[in-house]
């Protein structure tokens, strides 16, 4: 049977309670807080659960609260108030401390028994939940481990060193033509459209951990073949029509081969995320030889990618109670982002519409 701690400083309540309850739990009573602790400290987590008077001689129901808590016992046993208080302060300052229910004086039997089981049923989930997440999380660190001894015989390895070093010729490749690309629209109408170039290189563990997930051997052919984005770009630039123009640009050349284009800009993610991405195969010029190597373009706006990166940090907090609100609040705010990104555009179209003009004027002359 489990055990059950009554603390109250009136006999009659702890025998009522007994009475009430004796015939499912094996029963501990104690007249005051400091009985209760020592009942608590021999009984330990053996003990259910704790029916606790507030008001009591010598310590009182609070100061029993705050004991538990320290001890760390508060989060394993649960504590329902037994108090013939009605305030609704008070209910709402013993839960605010940690207790898990409340039952008034004078006692209803049916009332008792329900909320004291109600209260166990509750607590034995969040255990079990608890001992779930523990096994999850046991599981998760081993399997990271895994994953890293793996990506460090990965890195180990002759073979995929010198893939890295092709995936890295990609990127070079690549910032070169984007360069190339910016300094043209430069000098043709006076205005740089790329506003930076961010490039990284997966990581051994990241490229194990992919490959795993998508269910292929962790070998060099097989990251050669089916990932498109070891090697990844971010381009950055001032308006969304930049975005399409160098995106076109930059694919129509000629040895380059346009794999995949994902258009989320035009249609955005749930969530409201916007970029436009282009997985090319793009060549690479070795000392012997012209090999054909995959890369990932994400070209976004200035406001897109200050959008993204918020996201990406909201999104791994932990134990958001507002989580959906925040999305929500999260696709709105992509939105307004959207139309001050074309608002700033159509403002640029009017100041080249009149420069255009006043060189037109002046030509007349």
């Amino acid at each position: 049977m489990q055990r059950i701690l009554v603390v109250d400083d009136m006999a009659t309540n702890r025998e009522l309670l007994q009475n009430i309850l004796e015939d499912d739990f094996a029963i501990e009573t104690a007249e005051n807080g400091e009985d209760a602790l020592i009942k608590l400290q021999e009984y330990g987590e053996d003990m259910a659960a704790v029916l606790l008077d507030l008001q009591m001689p010598r310590m009182d129901g609070f100061a029993v609260i705050a004991a538990m808590k320290r001890n760390g016992w508060l989060n394993k046993i649960p504590v329902l108030i037994i108090s013939s208080e009605h305030a609704a302060e008070i209910e709402s300052g013993c839960l605010e401390l940690g207790v898990s229910d409340f039952i008034h004086k004078p006692f209803d039997a049916s009332i008792v028994r329900n909320r004291l089981k109600n209260t166990l049923d509750l607590f034995a989930y969040k255990n079990r939940l608890e001992e779930t997440v523990e096994k999850q999380r046991k599981t998760l660190r081993h399997q990271d481990r895994i994953i890293q001894i793996q990506a460090e015989r990965l890195k180990e390895a002759e073979p995929f060193d010198r893939l890295m070093m092709e995936y890295r010729f990609a990127i070079m490749e690549v910032e070169t033509r984007l360069k190339v690309l910016n300094e043209e629209f430069s000098r043709e109408y006076k205005r740089n459209p790329i506003e930076s170039i961010r490039s990284r290189l997966k990581s051994p563990e990241s490229i194990y951990d992919k490959l795993r997930r998508k269910g292929y051997p962790i070998t060099v052919e097989n990251i050669r073949e089916h990932l498109t984005d070891v090697a990844g770009l971010r381009v950055i630039c001032s308006f969304p029509d930049d975005i399409y123009r160098l995106a076109e640009l930059f694919s129509r050349q000629g040895d380059i081969l346009l794999l995949r284009k994902k258009d989320y800009i035009q249609n955005p993610k749930d969530n409201g995320y916007r970029s436009l991405h282009l997985i090319l195969s793009v060549p690479i010029f070795l000392s012997n030889e012209r090999k054909y190597m995959k890369a990932e373009i994400q070209f976004r706006t200035i406001a897109m990618d200050f959008w993204a990166s918020l996201e990406h940090k909201l999104k791994y907090k932990k134990d958001l109670d507002n989580a959906e609100q925040i999305a929500d609040e999260l696709r709105v705010c992509a939105d307004s982002i959207e139309a001050l990104d074309y608002q700033m555009q159509e403002l640029r179209d009017k100041i080249d519409r009149n420069e255009r003009n006043y060189a037109a004027i002046g030509a007349g002359y």
